[in-house]
């Protein structure tokens, strides 16, 4: 099964990532992950996008998880088939604090800024599911994930 998990930073997709990912035994890859799999981007991208088919196959062996922040990487899929897509929200007052718990409690201007421009990127993004985090939590967020 293929998972892509997608929205803005700090809107739950990695907390549900490792819910789901323990429950099924999916291979989690968050963001450019995937440049580890080669030395030039290109061929990095190539052999990720082959695992993503892989992963789609009704038969594939292993299942896959792409949790993707940048919207650039998710309009780089050209799976279409047996995709499990999940679009993650949440307020953004609730987005910005988390980001500035990450920067232990200071969320700089040109952060803050960056966030609200991400959150805009995903708004209107079709989904199969759309989970907001703001009232949901990751565990029943995973449950519906894995129900649906």
């Amino acid at each position: 099964m293929l998972f892509v998990f997608m929205g803005p930073s700090c809107s739950g997709k990695s907390t549900a990532a490792e819910i789901v990912g323990k429950r099924t035994g999916a291979k989690i890859y968050s963001g450019k992950d995937y440049l580890r799999l080669a030395k030039a981007e290109g061929d990095a991208w190539r052999i990720f996008h082959e695992k993503l088919e892989e992963a789609s196959k009704p038969d594939g062996e292993e299942s896959l998880i792409f949790v993707c922040t940048e919207k650039e990487l998710f309009d780089r899929i050209r799976v279409t088939e047996n995709i499990f897509t999940v679009r993650f929200t949440a307020t953004p007052e609730d987005i910005k604090r988390r980001f500035a718990e990450r920067m232990r409690g200071t969320l700089p201007k040109p952060l803050e800024v960056m966030l609200e421009k991400q959150m805009h990127l995903w708004e209107g993004i079709e989904a199969k599911l759309l989970v907001d985090s703001s009232s949901e939590s990751p565990e029943d967020a995973a449950e519906r994930i894995l129900t649906a």
